[in-house]
């Protein structure tokens, strides 16, 4: 047992470092403007506005098995939001944004939290039963998710260990409502 929390703290130790390395590159980065407008973009894309619209057009334009998918990518959403407020409480991690200064980003951060990304958990919760359910739409949500993902990074909200979590919680998320739903109908 005592070897198992020693190798646990070990990796813990190593990813948060690993971390500290890349918030650092990230923070002293004067990335060029399009990188800048771009990220910003992305970043309030995943503040849900984007998702919304991306709904509405599978329900407006989608084929058979539409409102199934929108119903999963809704309820992984959800569950998501509310997975990681729980967990940003419990990790109590600070944001790369409240430990150093960012060159360029000025947003302000949603809550203190850093761990896990709630911009990621979601936006990968979402696109996954639309995947399922569409997988020509993979591009394009793929492209959004992922740009969601680095910008969180680049705008000094999240350590790059954040949003990978995120991510793996929201594919997570949106494989077991995307199974659910399918076996209900």
């Amino acid at each position: 047992m005592r070897t198992s929390r020693v190798l646990t703290a070990n990796v813990l130790d190593y990813i948060a470092t690993r971390d500290l390395v890349v918030m650092r590159r990230c923070n002293n980065w004067l990335a060029p403007r399009w990188v800048r407008l771009w990220m910003i973009w992305a970043t309030r894309g995943g503040d849900g506005w984007l998702w919304y619209a991306v709904g509405l057009a599978v329900l407006l334009f989608g084929g058979d098995g539409r409102f199934q998918a929108v119903g999963a990518a809704t309820g992984a959403g959800a569950v998501g939001v509310g997975l990681f407020m729980i967990l940003k409480k419990l990790a109590n991690r600070p944001r790369p944004c409240a430990i150093a200064p960012h060159v360029w980003a000025t947003l302000l951060p949603p809550d203190r939290f850093s761990f896990p990304s709630g911009h990621t958990m979601t936006a990968f919760a979402v696109i996954t039963p639309l995947l399922m359910w569409s997988p020509e739409m993979a591009l394009g949500l793929v492209f959004c998710a992922l740009s969601i993902a680095v910008s969180r990074v680049l705008l000094g909200m999240h350590f790059l260990s954040d949003v990978v979590a995120g991510g793996a919680l929201g594919v997570v998320l949106g494989y077991l409502s995307s199974t659910t739903i399918h076996s209900l109908v």
